[in-house]
């Protein structure tokens, strides 16, 4: 098959100007020449996009004014690729309705529709009602992403929030059904998610401070200006992040506060009037726990007693300390339990075993288990545990990476299994023209790397064929075998798509995810690596015939492996990049810099820390060789990965290295996850992919 190749008439590469600034930490000197495009009111620029300054904004324009000129001679298969991917989804698409009380709540999209409709329908049978209209209330306006839509218990109300800028700052309002007119009630600069109290009149919220963390827990009063609301919770400590949900149970409103070491959860009676929490158990280093409120006990997932994959434990609600903790599902090492949901009858979990899944039911009142697993290679599963208490049915998902996603409703008394829905992909889609495969590749230090492979059928693995690779290998985030239909893309046009599940992530169990973080985060580079060379030397590809891609954590990756292997390949995409390490963790003003140094280190304080991470960090790591081209997405309103990082990233590349090309391509709109539209983010997605057709185009043209 013919790919493209980049334009040879695009003009001069974008030169970022210098100005060099220097300073010395633990001794050593780091000079930085980018760091101006920082701004310094970065705050503003996350609330109005337009606060940028100009000599800053000049610069992202030009790059993206380069990479659509480099990328020209794509447009067209762009728009093949958009066409492509928009014909594999169901454009009147509608989830599976969850039941709540009377009624059955669920989303939908109206066919072109961009944004996602919030319907419901009586239960006893009538029409359907559409509460919130994400096209109408988008119109106008460059980004717009609904958060949450909670109905009131009295089923009269929706509280939603929505993102009008993509920096993740939330505005809550009210909506009357009856009318479908807003309330005066508006609490902005909130996280997305709100819990009603019992009687409806009031909900709980979590408010962000100047510096985007989620830092405190209010309750609004319907009627009373924001300005009144009520603290509940108020967190001092900036490494950690508050949430609150509600109790499947729906007595309590659970606040849930982690750092990436440990957690605390408080219960907030939300049948009481004046809202005050309780503490389940005090904050310990290194210990995780999470909360099922269940009658008068409460079922807690947690790691405490040396249970590294975690154990289940029951505790009465009226003294739910450690002291109390008993054991209902005991620690296996191997096993490392997910997720848990709490019926009246049942207690559910995820739990995931030699890196696959399965969903396993328990009879609270005989303590008799049973699980659901599949017999593929590699496949997805997830619990999606719904609204109501009092039922014996739960619903989970399954999918693979050939097999599109199907959704259950399981009754979990008769074991009977019903599909409530299979994705449709209306341009057709066989799973049998696909092979799916889990291979083991040996890392240098000897452990065993999961890669999940996916091919067509007639694709010859004698080397010839491109590889698309990816990864994660952060925050103990597992990398699922899921279906995706966009890839089918680059599968149907000789890919092999694989995945690499590499250690930082959990998909092994939680040592994976241990070995994969702090001073042993190399390892995660030297598992993606291994992986391509194994793929390399068992002939399934080969070398400068390999793409990579991730984000965010993962541009990390990205970053690091294009400096310690980078003829290993053809072209990288690093999707809002975390590339500026070391500078990121010395800035503790930036909205997640506390929070990552139990993931990172703490080069501030930590010499050690300051070492390995410089010794890696992708900026900092540049040097005068070849490297594959570079495509770096980024969200100037992003407050997880600033706009700056990629911006820098690029230009050191651009002034230090030969090969490429390396494109900044900054969404001027948008956040962390880009556009916010259905079909507007596979615009992005076509421009990928064009840019990986490209680079191995190109790559076989010089070869």
């Amino acid at each position: 098959m013919q790919f493209p190749i980049f334009s040879e008439n695009a003009g001069p590469e974008p030169v970022t100007p210098v100005r060099a600034t220097t300073r010395v930490v633990h001794g050593v000197t780091l000079s930085d020449p980018y760091a101006w495009l920082r701004a310094e009111n970065w705050r503003d620029v996350l609330r109005d996009p337009a606060a940028l300054p100009a000599d800053i904004r000049s610069v992202l324009e030009a790059e993206n004014a380069y990479a659509e000129a480099l990328m020209a001679p794509t447009k067209d298969l762009q728009k093949v690729l958009l066409a492509e991917m928009r014909g594999r989804v169901r454009e009147d698409d509608s989830d599976v309705p969850f039941p709540d009380g009377p009624f059955e709540y669920y989303d939908r999209y109206r066919e072109g529709g961009e944004h996602e409709l919030v319907c419901r329908k009586p239960l006893a049978g009538g029409d359907e009602e559409i509460l919130l209209d994400g096209d109408a209330l988008s119109k106008g306006k460059a980004f717009f992403s609904i958060g949450a839509a909670v109905i009131s218990p009295d089923h009269r109300l929706l509280a939603w929030s929505a993102d009008e800028k993509g920096s993740e700052f939330h505005t809550i309002r009210v909506r009357d059904v009856a009318t479908g007119l807003d309330l005066p009630d508006v609490v902005p600069d909130a996280d997305d998610n709100v819990v009603w109290n019992a009687n409806s009149t009031a909900f709980y919220y979590v408010r962000l401070d100047e510096n985007h963390r989620a830092n405190r827990v209010f309750r609004h009063t319907l009627g009373e200006a924001p300005e009144r609301d009520a603290l509940v919770y108020e967190e001092a400590d900036p490494a950690w992040f508050v949430h609150v949900h509600r109790s499947r149970s729906r007595r309590f409103c659970v606040i849930h506060i982690t750092d990436h070491d440990s957690a605390e959860a408080w219960l907030v009676d939300l049948h009481g009037g004046d809202g005050a929490p309780k503490l389940v158990a005090p904050r310990e280093r290194g210990v995780r726990y999470d909360v099922e409120p269940h009658g008068e006990r409460l079922f807690i997932r947690t790691n405490a007693g040396g249970a590294e994959d975690f154990r289940i434990v029951e505790t009465p609600l009226a003294a739910p300390g450690r002291e109390n903790w008993r054991d209902v599902v005991p620690h296996r090492r191997g096993r490392l339990i997910t997720g848990v949901a709490a019926y009246r009858d049942w207690l559910v979990r995820l739990e995931r075993e030699d890196s696959l899944p399965r969903v396993v039911a328990r009879d609270l009142a005989s303590g008799e288990e049973h699980s659901i697993s599949f017999a593929e290679e590699a496949y997805a599963l997830s619990l999606d545990a719904g609204r109501e208490f009092d039922t014996a049915t739960t619903r989970f998902t399954y999918s693979s990476l050939t097999t599109p996603r199907e959704t259950f409703d399981y009754d979990m008394a008769s074991r009977a299994r019903v599909s409530r829905k299979r994705q449709s992909v209306p341009s057709g889609h066989d799973p049998a023209d696909y092979v799916t495969r889990r291979l083991f590749a040996p890392s240098p230090d000897g452990e065993l790397i999961p890669v999940t492979l996916l091919h067509r059928k007639e694709t010859k693995l004698d080397g010839s064929a491109p590889l698309f690779i990816s990864g994660y290998g952060a925050y103990g985030i597992a990398f699922s075998a899921s279906f995706g239909t966009s890839r089918l893309s680059l599968v149907d046009r000789g890919f092999v798509y694989a995945i690499a599940h590499v250690r930082g992530g959990t998909d092994k169990g939680w040592a994976w995810y241990e070995n994969g973080k702090l001073a042993k985060k190399k390892n995660t580079f030297g598992d993606f690596i291994a992986a391509t060379r194994f793929l390399i030397d068992r002939n399934i590809t080969s070398a400068g015939r390999v793409v990579a891609s991730s984000a965010s954590a993962g541009g990390m990756l990205m970053g690091a492996i294009a400096n310690m292997a980078p003829e290993l390949f053809a072209g990288l995409v690093a999707d809002v990049p975390f590339v500026d390490v070391v500078n990121t963790m010395l800035d503790a003003d930036l909205p997640l810099t506390p929070p990552e140094w139990l993931e990172w280190g703490n080069p501030i304080e930590d010499p050690e820390a300051f070492a390995t991470m410089l010794a890696y960090s992708p900026y900092d790591n540049v040097a005068n060789r070849r490297y594959p081209a570079i495509l770096a997405p980024a969200g100037l309103t992003d407050p997880r990965v600033t706009y700056w990082e990629p911006a820098k990233w690029i230009a050191r590349l651009r002034a230090t290295g030969t090969g490429g090309p390396f494109l900044l391509k900054t969404n001027m709109d948008a956040g962390h996850g880009g556009a916010s539209g259905r079909f507007d983010s596979l615009k992005d997605t076509a421009f990928e992919y064009a840019f990986a057709l490209a680079c191995v185009g190109a790559r076989s043209a010089s070869a």
